[in-house]
């Protein structure tokens, strides 16, 4: 799926390729690592960068200063940058380009096995080296490549630059030197000594369970709710207890020699919304963009074929005792699976995903399984009988016996209800999980919604200049806090003017103002799994379509925001009807929510409507192809003839989940560029306190002092005759017809005057025997 989907277009993240750009491999611009093994010596013909062949003779000499213009970071883990190939790559590209280079391969299940480059080869010159000893792995959708034995890694580019190298000048291998280290600047080699200072403190501030005494160890175990694992467990897997935080600390040895490269500290609090749950808060060492660490794959031997993948340490530690089977966690939960990780799971025939026990977790399981390929993977659905594996061992489950009877992750064509019998259950006794993430800053909107779900397609319309960006960014950022991975393509503003609403709405203050909190806010604002395309203005809907699957194989975006559908049409065929090619794009949109499993956020200009007349569905632009295909249809409402607080509000007009709509309204701050939902007044007959009373008896005796003679007589007249069969209320307090809520509060005061007292209440009697 991912290979005749992904890299179709030529853009990328951050990153966008001339439409003109060459072709062929052989006319691609040369690397600057391919300038880096020039420099060292390396003789090689410079074909496809013409500015540089009449400097090649100073270029072997080494006297010629290389331009920054040919420079490219070789950044291992760029936050919000995708380098794509000046050509889409497919898995026969590669394939051919290795046969051509008579590099022998197999294929994996996502990528390409070899015998690595950068490893003198062992045994007698010219034998083939076995499939058991290949180290190199290719991806089959990105092209990049990966060492195990020595980790130099980069793109199918740099693989190829090493290629050439070693075919011109008939080495065997390549020093790996070159690759390791390679354009990281003298502030990032700081850094990186700084964090790995930091790393070594942790650890030797650590204690090992076995040095602390058993009352504290129990207690330890009892906080983390991990009674039953036991300290051989624990020291099997290195696992330490900080006690200045009161963290346990999880190791990540990695490399050619298992040093420490970074720690996890793991630190747990009493649940607020779950009581007797904990809740657990994670710190990594380094940040978490920098933190690859599949904890317990140091412990997994090269003969083992199987392997459960999880969600956290603890888990690893209880499917390890509780299952015996081999185990690792995903450094960042369920909520990602990077692709660099993927060569580190190539070696086993199954993998069983056990990634919690919650729906969320078997969503991210279905995910996952798609990138490890389906025929492998085995799928632990969850359940009261099978909750995440350190709760599951708690309570005494087998654990063997669950992994052993999870489901395959293939699926047939046709299926019957037997096949979707559990799923239609798991959907009945999880509605609150079935129905998504919620919202933290509309509580307005999850009641009509119900929450944020994958795979459907939410159309948001308004009117120009009423906050659409504004408000939806908002709604995204929500979601991004809470931990949906979030692709924004803002074709109207650029990303710099995006982020800094973003960040202004995620600090709830103006910045401007507080520079010198700028730092910090932007610290942690970094921190989100947050992603930019760097398209603006019109853009062809394929090159926008290959982009959004490139980021969902590389970030596991969840969640994307189109801004807007009108610029996705500035490239298409002019000579075909507009509406004929908005219905095919909405239509892309809906089959890429539905297949990728991703909530698709689609904003659509309405048509020019009177400035007295509310939007509606009708509204949108185009055909009714838009609110069709929707599964949720949002109109952000605007007075534009009316100033005051609460010109504003959203309109729910379609909810494919559960079928609730409804309108509620919005107030606009303009310091934090937020919308939140005003309080409603409740006029409700409630119970009021003495204070209360006296004040709605002074108010209603000051209103009657304030009615001149004149109105009095006429109030007492005609009107009153009239209304006396139709309200016997009105007809004794004409004030309170007048009045409704103090009538309401006058009569709830009424309900405590006491019998002798009826006659100094005046008219509070009637009120009593009426309400």
């Amino acid at each position: 799926m991912w290979r005749s989907l992904v890299l179709r277009g030529t853009a990328c993240l951050l990153h966008v390729v001339p439409r003109g750009s060459q072709r062929l491999v052989q006319q691609r611009h040369q690397s600057s690592l391919c300038l880096r093994f020039l420099l060292h010596g390396h003789a090689r013909r410079l074909t496809a960068a013409p500015c540089l062949q009449h400097q090649r003779t100073d270029l072997l000499r080494g006297t010629y200063h290389l331009p920054h213009t040919v420079s490219r970071s070789l950044k291992s883990d760029a936050k919000s940058t995708v380098d794509f190939p000046v050509s889409p790559i497919t898995v026969a590209d590669i394939k051919q380009y290795l046969r051509s280079k008579e590099v022998p391969f197999h294929d994996g299940y996502s990528c390409l096995h070899a015998p690595s480059l950068f490893v003198e080869p062992s045994g007698e010159p010219g034998a083939v080296p076995t499939k058991d000893t290949y180290s190199l792995f290719i991806d089959k959708t990105t092209g990049q490549f990966l060492c195990k034995d020595t980790l130099a890694e980069g793109s199918w580019e740099d693989l190829q630059d090493c290629l050439e190298v070693m075919q011109k000048e008939g080495q065997a291998f390549l020093s790996s030197h070159v690759l390791l280290g390679y354009g990281v600047t003298p502030e990032e080699q700081e850094e990186r000594a700084r964090e790995l200072a930091e790393v070594h403190r942790f650890w030797s501030s650590s204690v090992p369970f076995s040095e602390l005494a058993d009352e504290e160890a129990q207690l330890v175990k009892s906080m983390f709710q991990i009674t039953k694992i036991t300290n051989a467990t624990l020291k099997k897997f290195g696992v330490r207890f900080f006690k200045p935080t009161r963290s346990l600390v999880f190791p990540w040895f990695g490399g050619p020699s298992s040093a420490l490269k970074g720690v996890k500290l793991l630190s747990a609090q009493t649940s607020a919304t779950d009581p007797g749950g904990v809740e657990y808060t994670e710190t990594t060492v380094p940040r978490s963009s920098s933190y690859h660490n599949l904890f317990g794959l140091p412990l997994v031997g090269r003969p083992d074929a199987e392997v459960v993948l999880t969600g956290s340490e603890l888990d690893v530690l209880a499917v390890s005792q509780g299952a015996g089977l081999p185990a690792v966690a995903l450094p960042r939960g369920n909520s990602r699976l990077p692709p660099s990780l993927l060569p580190y799971l190539e070696q086993f025939k199954r993998v069983t995903l056990w990634l919690g026990g919650d729906m969320r977790a078997w969503e991210a399981s279905r995910i996952f399984s798609r990138k490890l390929g389906l025929r492998r993977c085995s799928l632990v659905r969850p359940g009261e009988d099978q909750p995440r594996p350190a709760q599951a061992l708690a309570l005494g489950k087998n654990l063997a016996r669950v992994v052993k009877g999870a489901i395959p992750a293939v699926h047939k064509s046709i299926v019957s209800f037997r096949q979707l019998r559990d799923d239609v259950y798991g959907e009945l006794a999880n509605t609150e999980q079935v129905a998504g993430v919620k919202w933290s800053r509309f509580p307005e909107l999850n009641r009509i919604l119900k929450g944020h779900r994958k795979g459907e397609l939410t159309v948001f319309t308004g009117p120009t200049g009423s906050g659409k960006t504004t408000f939806i960014s908002e709604v995204a950022l929500d979601l991004c806090m809470q931990g949906v991975n979030t692709l924004w393509g803002s074709f109207e503003i650029n990303n710099v003017r995006l982020a800094k609403i973003m960040l202004t709405q995620f600090s709830m203050q103006r910045l401007e103002d507080n520079l010198e909190r700028y730092d910090y806010w932007a610290d942690q604002f970094e921190e989100l799994p947050l992603y930019f395309m760097t398209f603006h203005g019109q853009q062809n809907i394929k090159t926008v379509l290959d982009t959004m699957q490139h980021a969902i194989y590389l970030y596991d975006i969840n969640h994307v925001v189109i801004d807007n559908l009108q610029f996705m049409m500035g490239q298409e065929n002019l000579s075909v009807d507009k509406f004929a090619v908005q219905d095919h794009i909405v239509g892309a949109f809906r089959k890429f929510a539905t297949n990728s499993c991703c909530h698709v956020t689609l904003i659509i200009h309405p048509r020019k409507e009177e400035d007295d007349r509310e939007l509606q569905t009708a509204s949108i632009f185009g055909s009714a192809k838009a609110s069709q295909e929707a599964d949720n249809v949002l109109i952000l409402q605007e007075k534009k003839l009316v100033t005051c607080p609460g010109r504003r509000s959203l309109q729910v007009s379609k909810n494919r989940f559960d079928g609730d709509v409804g309108i509620f309204p919005l107030d606009f701050l303009k310091a934090s560029l937020t919308f939140s939902t005003p309080v409603k007044a409740k006029h409700k007959l409630r119970k009021v306190s003495k204070e209360e009373e006296e004040a709605a008896a002074v108010a209603a005796a000051g209103r009657e002092e304030a009615v001149p003679p004149a109105k009095k007589a006429k109030a007492k007249a005609k009107p009153l005759k009239e209304n006396a069969a139709k309200d016997p209320i009105a007809a004794k307090d004409p004030i309170a017809a007048k009045d409704p809520i103090a009538a309401v509060t006058a009569a709830a005061a009424s309900q405590r005057v006491e019998p002798d007292q009826s006659q100094a209440a005046g008219r509070r009697p009637a009120l009593k025997r009426d309400g």
